[in-house]
């Protein structure tokens, strides 16, 4: 069966996303993205457990039975989160202690569950990775975007503490984006997520509703065209006839 890694990647990222396309995962993006680092390291968390998890539901997609595959799919899901949960406290403990609790509850994140069930499931181990990692990558995108809009609107800031919780090598993405900034409380709060996650949406819908009026328009010449030719062919049939 051929794959078609660039439709993948777009469903993963824009077309399909796991925030703006499907609204899952809201309780992991509004409770951690106060700032745009944490963003960043609980995507990429969830984008490694979700590269983990296609990849090993695909491998033994031929050897789970039916009747246990989603028991069997949160084993192999809880297993990863596992590993990163533990790699993170070992490695980056300050990201870990400030997301807390929310990276064991990637387990509970439905997109994960459903990639592996809708797709892992039936692919190969290579297309499942890849689509993992679109779809984490997705997942990051919307996550940094909000924190992004939250921590500069709240803070005049972004990636602020980026080399303490991420490490040294992440400092060059520390910026003060406001000097001198009093902030805007309300959007650092899980009100201003909403808000700012509302104005992200309609962003989205914006922009994908001018592409599809652009896409008819791009089409309109083509299909008057036919029109056009099937009218002189009717007259010249028309005419055959009366002659």
């Amino acid at each position: 069966m051929s794959t078609n890694y660039g439709t993948i990647a777009r469903n993963g990222i824009w077309d399909n996303n796991v925030v703006f396309g499907q609204l899952l995962a809201l309780c992991p993006l509004l409770a951690v993205t106060g700032t745009a680092t944490n963003g960043l390291g609980m995507g990429l968390a969830s984008t490694a457990v979700m590269i983990g998890s296609g990849f090993a539901v695909s491998v033994l997609r031929k050897i789970i039975t039916p009747e246990i595959r989603i028991p069997a799919f949160v084993l192999l899901i809880a297993t990863l989160v596992t590993v990163v949960d533990l790699a993170m406290n070992a490695w980056l403990h300050d990201l870990h202690k400030m997301l807390g609790l929310f990276i064991p509850l990637i387990v509970t994140n439905c997109a994960i569950l459903g990639r592996a069930e809708s797709f892992a499931s039936r692919q190969s181990p290579l297309a499942a990775s890849f689509d993992g990692l679109m779809m984490g990558l997705g997942f990051t995108l919307a996550l940094v975007a909000l924190g992004a809009v939250r921590e500069i609107l709240g803070s005049g800031t972004l990636f602020a503490n980026a080399a303490l919780l991420l490490g040294p090598s992440f400092g060059f993405l520390e910026i003060t984006v406001i000097p001198d900034y009093q902030g805007f409380l309300l959007l650092i709060l899980p009100p201003g997520g909403f808000i700012a996650l509302g104005v992200l949406l309609a962003l989205k819908a914006m922009v994908d509703s001018r592409s599809r009026a652009g896409g008819q328009r791009v089409e309109n010449p083509q299909v008057e065209k036919v029109f056009t030719a099937a009218g002189v062919l009717s007259r010249d049939a028309q005419a055959g006839e009366q002659a």
